[in-house]
């Protein structure tokens, strides 16, 4: 399982939500199979949706991200609980592309820059709340800090990560996102932006042995940090056999009725965890009588 925890410095001037999220990525990596760029993409919306599903004040919210930037990778989509727990897919599994001038994955590449970041909140109103804005950078990180500033007007920092392995899989994954509260004094904008120019990226301190803690207390150095709360997060799906019976119901009775005519079976697959699911002609009748 992965790790999260959410932290506040002393005044009560940052909040910051930070996850391990190694189990997670590496979890997604085995059921998907995906190429190396593309568990980095899709583990950085993981680790991201993560935190912010996290964040939500309901016991029953969730929320949803889409990516698609016109890049290989096609549409990234991935959604949260307000525990944290994650599921994920990407459109295209496998993309093979070269790497970054640094040798590192080329995340941007994949996911493309001509397009959107949606965000799609369930808060238990009537409609959920929708976002987006304009992919700045494709990386994700950069993304989610920009959905912040513009659509929520809270001053972010996001920072994620993948780390895979010449095997695929996957080596460390993990992420935060710092928030500056309401009417913050300069002198703590100031010491933040100082220590954010030299703390190093999340993966490389996750792989040199810190935990997610001491990456908090890193990029707060110079402040008094209390961690409030802390959960275990892991990858979930939320399919069944029942809830697909109810989206084929809501298909109606002549699709149902045309495929009963011209299909052996109806065999549905859930995008996020692989699972497959048939139904037989016995099992469609059944569905029909419920119309």
């Amino acid at each position: 399982m992965g790790k999260l925890i959410r932290c506040i410095t002393s005044e009560g001037a940052v909040m910051v939500s930070a996850v391990d999220s190694t189990d997670i990525v590496a979890f997604a990596e085995q059921i998907h199979g995906t190429s190396a760029v593309i568990t980095a993409a899709l583990g950085r919306m993981l680790t991201a949706v993560s935190m912010m599903g996290n964040m939500l004040k309901g016991k029953d919210n969730s929320i949803s991200l889409k990516i698609d930037g016109g890049g290989p990778a096609g549409a990234i989509t991935v959604s949260a609980d307000s525990t944290g727990n994650v599921r994920g897919y990407a459109q295209n599994n496998i993309v093979e592309i070269p790497l970054k001038p640094n040798g590192k994955l080329d995340v941007s590449g994949a996911v493309g820059t001509n397009g959107n970041l949606f965000v799609v909140k369930d808060l238990g109103m009537k409609e959920p709340y929708n976002g987006f804005v304009p992919i700045v950078s494709g990386e994700i990180a950069e993304d989610i800090t920009s959905y912040y500033a513009t659509s929520e007007q809270i001053p972010t920092v996001c920072a994620l990560g993948v780390l895979v392995n010449p095997d695929l899989t996957v080596k460390k994954a993990g992420g935060y996102i710092l928030q500056l509260l309401p009417f913050t004094e300069d002198e703590i904008i100031t010491k933040i932006e100082n220590n954010l120019a030299r703390v190093k990226p999340v993966t490389k301190l996750l792989d040199e042995g810190m935990d997610i803690e001491d990456i908090v207390r890193d990029v707060l150095e110079g402040f008094q940090v209390e961690v409030i709360y802390e959960q275990e997060v892991e990858y979930k799906c939320k399919c069944s056999r029942e809830k697909i019976e109810t989206t084929l119901q809501g298909l109606g009775r002549k699709e149902l009725e045309g495929m009963l005519k011209d299909l052996p079976q109806v065999d549905v697959k859930c995008h996020f965890c692989n699972t497959d699911y048939s139904f037989s002609k016995n099992d469609i009748e059944k569905i029909l009588k419920k119309l």
